[in-house]
């Protein structure tokens, strides 16, 4: 939690101002999750501290917003290309990728429980980069290894990034990528939803001479 609003101050993501009368400021809140490598064991656990965006209302307080991820027919066509060019996939993380963004719209957020300003209790927070759980956060946002290598610096020296190297598991996909071809599956997804649905992980039963 305290690393959560480190990264706040480090991008200067609020301010803390005095809420004027004809504004109102919504709530936050603390959501915590493990965060899990390709194979389902927990490499980290993870605190983020996220707008309560659904008591914004439209065309008020935001006007449009975007899905925050690439569809799903995108990143297979995305792998199927790399496969026919021989290429090899390689994936990096960016750390608190929102806050990176500027926000157009006057948003103000109420201090989170537990992390008040002592000196300032009264005071919110006016949201100056894009928060987690705004509707509006999502809209703001090759062929030689070492072409892969200078991006990686690149991007280095813009944003604080984290190199995982090769691709091996993206968004609940897990990539395996091999010299006859590229393979996505999502046997941890499967083993975690099951169980969930009171199922038991039994074969199938079928007639024998199907």
């Amino acid at each position: 939690m305290q690393e959560e609003l480190l990264q706040f101050k480090l991008q200067e993501v609020w301010t803390l101002v005095d809420l004027s009368y004809e504004k109102r400021a919504i709530g936050s809140r603390w959501v915590f999750r493990n965060k899990l490598d390709e194979r389902g064991i927990v490499i980290r656990n993870k605190a983020r501290l996220m707008a309560q965006g659904h008591t914004q209302e439209e065309c008020i307080d935001y006007d449009e917003f975007f899905a925050p991820v690439a569809r799903i027919e995108a990143n297979r066509l995305f792998l199927a290309y790399a496969l026919f060019k021989d290429f090899v996939v390689y994936q990096m993380d960016v750390k608190s990728f929102f806050l990176y963004g500027k926000i157009e719209e006057e948003v103000y957020v109420c201090q989170p429980l537990g992390f008040e300003d002592l000196d300032f209790p009264n005071k919110v927070y006016k949201v100056e980069k894009v928060l987690y759980g705004l509707h509006q956060a999502s809209r703001e946002w090759s062929t030689r290894k070492e072409m892969c290598t200078e991006f990686e610096k690149m991007m280095y020296k813009k944003f604080q990034m984290s190199s995982i190297g090769e691709l091996t598991f993206f968004l609940g996909l897990q990539v395996k990528q091999k010299e006859d071809g590229i393979f996505i599956s999502q046997d941890n997804m499967c083993l975690y939803k099951i169980p969930s649905h009171s199922q038991n992980l039994t074969s199938l039963w079928c007639e024998e001479d199907l």
